[in-house]
């Protein structure tokens, strides 16, 4: 339970004017209906966790992990939507992207929210699958092709948690880079004792990455497994305020608590300080179109994309 406490630090913090808030800033626009996913749909299929980004051919671009499929094993595989805009809706659904494949060291039917940012010319799509961190790579940001970290290894780092030592395979999952000046901050969640945290790492060159750190669990957001899903850190420019977007309900209500901080790996350890919004939304992503932020989120029916644009008051 929050305590007054807290209640009354994260109360002044988001009455201060040099500290802004997020919101919705208008409409709801659904870019991407259902998946089409062929002799794979069932009708339980869900489409959960996304990325979205712009090719290099200036087209829009998302792929979602879809779960309770026909697929083999875990249920899980990639779908792929294409658009002209972010902000225009009836995107074209392209069907089956990518599925797992053991021969990689993935585990049959588990592939898992894809986060895609652009490193040195080329499209890095970071994913995980049984627990381990993976990364394909593309050259137009619309083909991608899985990438080996050395020869003979295409996992990208095994250890999630700080906790390890309690489970097998780590169970990390839901990955995100930040670029943050001179080094790399990837966030994630893992729950090796079955409680929902936000770890970090941190890099210089996307490659050697230091131990896990956890940035944030707990509060008002709970201990449940699924408390700290899908995180999402954005730094507001020309402020010191990096915002976490925390989780915990996918539908039919969804929820979303958003956490602000001048520490990106520090967003509170099971204490509600920093906690500065709820938003209605699930697994969302931030992006600029057009000189103007946006944010893009599941349907609350988990059947395709939404976007809206959002400001921070």
């Amino acid at each position: 339970m929050l305590s007054r406490r807290n209640w009354l630090a994260g109360a002044l913090l988001a009455q201060s004017p040099a500290s802004p808030t997020p919101r919705i800033a208008g409409d709801w626009i659904t870019i991407a209906g259902p998946p089409d996913l062929g002799r794979l749909a069932t009708p339980k299929q869900q489409a959960v966790d996304f990325a979205i980004w712009e090719a290099l051919d200036g087209s829009w671009q998302a792929w979602s992990c879809i779960r309770h499929t026909a697929e083999a094993g875990a249920t899980r595989l990639f779908h792929r939507w294409q658009g002209p805009s972010p902000i225009q809706p009836g995107w074209e659904a392209m069907g089956v992207a990518m599925r797992a494949d053991p021969a990689f060291g993935e585990r049959l039917g588990s592939l898992q929210a894809p986060y895609v940012v652009r490193i040195d010319g080329h499209y890095h799509m970071y994913y995980t699958s049984g627990g381990r961190l993976f990364v394909a790579l593309s050259e137009d940001g619309k083909t991608f092709a899985r990438h080996q970290v050395e020869p003979g290894r295409f996992g990208v780092f095994e250890r999630f948690s700080t906790g390890e030592e309690k489970i097998v395979g780590g169970a990390g999952r839901d990955i995100m880079l930040l670029r943050d000046s001179s080094r790399w901050i990837a966030y994630y969640t893992a729950n090796p004792d079955n409680i929902g945290r936000v770890y970090a790492r941190t890099s210089a060159d996307h490659k050697s990455w230091d131990q896990p750190r956890i940035v944030a669990w707990g509060g008002e957001a709970g201990t449940n497994f699924y408390s700290a899903e899908c995180p999402f850190v954005y730094r507001l420019p020309g402020s010191p305020w990096y915002f976490l977007f925390r989780t915990q309900l996918y539908s039919p209500d969804p929820m979303t608590r958003v956490y602000r901080s001048r520490d990106p790996l520090d967003f509170g350890l099971d204490n509600d300080s920093c906690l500065v919004a709820r938003l209605s939304v699930a697994a969302p992503e931030l992006f600029e179109y057009r000189g103007r932020l946006h944010i893009a989120a599941l349907t609350p029916k988990l059947d395709g994309l939404r976007t809206a644009p959002l400001e921070f008051a």
